[in-house]
């Protein structure tokens, strides 16, 4: 783009105005289509390449513009539905500056900036599903049965289930049949991990709805519309002085939102925004301890922050503690704490930021010993590259201060979109592997008594650190079976979604290099599973999703669609089902299965539940089903 188009679009951008009436076709159909859709990258780079200019985070980014001081901040327009954006750049006021741009483009356009499908709106609800649960009889509490609360079932994130709340002997896994399926209407991207608590389930969708299901039936209870994707796991516990409510449901949002609803109802009790700017998201399930909730906060920055008329960067990965029963911000503790500034201006008028990155994808976790939180932290987007990027952090439990960091990789600065021709002065160089640790840290004891913090990188490597000792480094090794790699991808292998812990190994979904599992005292391979290929001559699938452990079976989810079942002494395969398939559902949607590549499998009271169909990564498929999957 030259530099006079360039600013005739960014101007035009500027005259944004939008209406309704766009009746969209269904992302159900269009999805198998046209592959990945909400939220995806592809999105934002139209956003940031013609768009960001002049509806900038704030007024004081888009000085020199005209026209810029009359453009509606993202802000005002993230909180627009997709159809409205659709119609502005379709038929509406941009329809002569966004000629150029084909249909899928533009959807791709109005499905990241309001963070849902179009045609979610209209078809979500509850109260259009026949399947409706007759009654809704008064919720038991949640801390009594058996129960999968969040994203790694506990505070220490390992992701098992003890044998009295799984009720799944090893013998009975390969007798286990679809018993129901659920479709989210509108859906393309199955992203959530299901919570299930006092016999209920409450599970997310891109669709921009929350849902509260009968974990047994599959009928609805309720249904919430908060207008964003949700890509996490809910947690469900106690709350006080909202009215009659006893238990609340938390999870957050596309848009950085923090909710709290009545479990028992869906009613809105609070609302808290986690983090103000513009494309920050939480994308990884929020942690309930003692009265607060921590919540990991991300950003889609990096995206394709390289375009030269993006105003990189200013977004910060960050912690946040709430009070569960007001939403109250507690404290924040920022990956980086230093607020960005200002360091140049380019020829074009665009000014640049920094320091900026280390996004939080994953769900913290908690140390009640050390009155610690732990998480992992991604890749700066500005350099120098700060030493809590790449890492674990461990923060103070009541102030949110540092108390130690590990870095797993040194000096990764990345950012998407500086691969052309027209890319801006921020893209770092050397650019950097893009090694951001994804996965929840998992905390166990060991054998002789000793506590052990474990991660993973995206090069495959498990690292061990000493919590009781300011994070020391036990021990680093490779689950591939390669050599160590602290500055880029192995050759075969990647962590990034995380791993279990079950009595006696670590499991780890390590991509192309299968499901490893590995003794937690020294990282010691004791066994892989590559799975099967689907067809004669074919290659076994990715297993990058989180395991699932209970006694004597481990659940991996694959890239193909396919959920494994194998044992966890050796790796044998006990059973597997192919979810890359048009599925029946309970509330008469259309569904399809696809990707399992992130969420993994949650297994409560003889039921076993996964999502299917992550489109978000390239080369995924996509799907809009939850699957249950029982023996009886």
């Amino acid at each position: 783009m030259t530099r006079n188009v360039f600013w005739l679009v960014a101007a035009a951008c500027c005259w944004l105005a939008v209406s309704t009436g766009w009746n969209g076709a269904s992302l159900e159909v269009r999805a198998q289509q046209t592959g990945p859709a909400p939220g995806t990258e592809s999105g934002f780079a139209t956003f940031q390449t013609r768009c960001s200019m002049c509806h900038a985070n704030s007024v004081s980014e888009r000085k020199g513009v005209r026209g810029a001081e009359r453009a509606p901040t993202t802000d005002v327009i993230r909180q627009m539905s997709p159809e409205r954006i659709y119609q502005a750049i379709t038929s509406g006021s941009m329809l002569e500056y966004a000629k150029d741009l084909n249909d899928i483009a533009r959807e791709r356009l109005a499905e990241f900036m309001s963070s849902r499908p179009m045609g979610s709106a209209r078809t979500g609800g509850a109260e259009q599903m026949p399947n409706k649960c007759a009654a809704n009889p008064p919720l038991a509490d949640p801390a009594k049965g058996a129960s999968w609360n969040g994203w790694g079932n506990e505070l220490t994130n390992t992701r098992f289930q003890n044998a009295g709340a799984a009720r799944l002997p090893a013998a009975q896994v390969p007798k286990l049949k679809l018993k129901w399926a659920f479709g989210y209407p509108a859906g393309v991207s199955s992203n959530g991990q299901p919570t299930i608590a006092a016999g209920r389930l409450f599970v997310g969708s891109d669709n921009g709805y929350l849902y509260s299901l009968n974990a047994r039936s599959g009928c609805v209870y309720w249904s919430f519309e908060n207008g964003s994707i949700i890509r996490n796991s809910p947690v469900v516990a106690p709350i006080t002085g909202q009215g009659a409510a006893r238990y609340a449901v938390f999870f957050g949002d596309g848009h950085a939102n923090v909710y709290a609803l009545d479990a028992q109802t869906g009613k809105l009790l609070w609302k808290t925004r986690a983090d103000s700017h513009f494309v920050a998201r939480i994308t990884a399930g929020v942690k309930y301890y003692n009265g607060n909730l921590f919540v990991p906060v991300s950003s889609s920055e990096e995206f394709s922050s390289g375009s030269p008329g993006y105003s990189c960067c200013t977004a910060r990965g960050s912690v946040v503690a709430l009070d569960a029963n007001t939403g109250k911000q507690i404290w924040k503790a920022w990956v980086i704490p230093e607020e960005p500034k200002p360091y140049k201006t380019m020829a074009n008028g665009v000014v640049l930021y920094r320091p900026a990155g280390g996004a939080v994808w994953n769900s913290p976790t908690v140390d009640p010993v050390r009155n610690a939180i732990y998480f992992g932290t991604g890749d700066a987007t500005t350099a120098p590259s700060p030493l809590t990027t790449d890492g674990i952090m461990a923060v103070d439990i009541e102030t949110g201060k540092l108390l130690w960091s590990y870095q797993a990789t040194a000096n990764d600065v990345f950012m998407g979109g500086c691969g052309g021709t027209e890319r801006s002065e921020a893209c770092p160089t050397p650019m950097g592997p893009d090694m951001d640790i994804g996965n929840s840290p998992i905390l166990i004891t060991i054998a002789n008594g000793k506590r052990v913090l474990l991660g993973g990188t995206k090069s495959a490597d498990v690292f061990a650190l000493d919590p009781d000792n300011k994070g020391a480094l036990l021990y680093r090794v490779n689950a591939a079976g390669g050599p160590i790699n602290i500055t880029g991808r192995a050759a075969r292998g990647s962590i990034v979604w995380g791993g279990a812990a079950g009595d006696q190994l670590v499991y780890y979904g390590a991509g192309g290099a299968g499901l490893v599992a590995m003794k937690p005292s020294d990282g010691e391979i004791a066994w892989s599973f590559t799975g099967p290929p689907l067809a004669a001559g074919g290659r076994g699938a990715g297993l990058g999703a989180a395991p699932t452990a209970i006694p004597g079976v481990v659940f991996e989810g694959a890239g193909d669609g396919r959920l494994f079942a194998v044992s966890s002494t050796d790796g044998k395969l006990l059973w597997q089902f192919n979810t890359a398939q048009e599925f029946k559902t309970v509330n008469n949607v259309m569904a399809r299965g696809g990707a399992i590549a992130t969420s993994g499998a949650v297994v409560v009271d003889g039921m076993v539940y996964v999502g299917s169909g992550y489109a978000i990564s390239s080369g995924a498929t996509a799907g809009n089903v939850l699957l249950a999957f029982g023996t009886d």
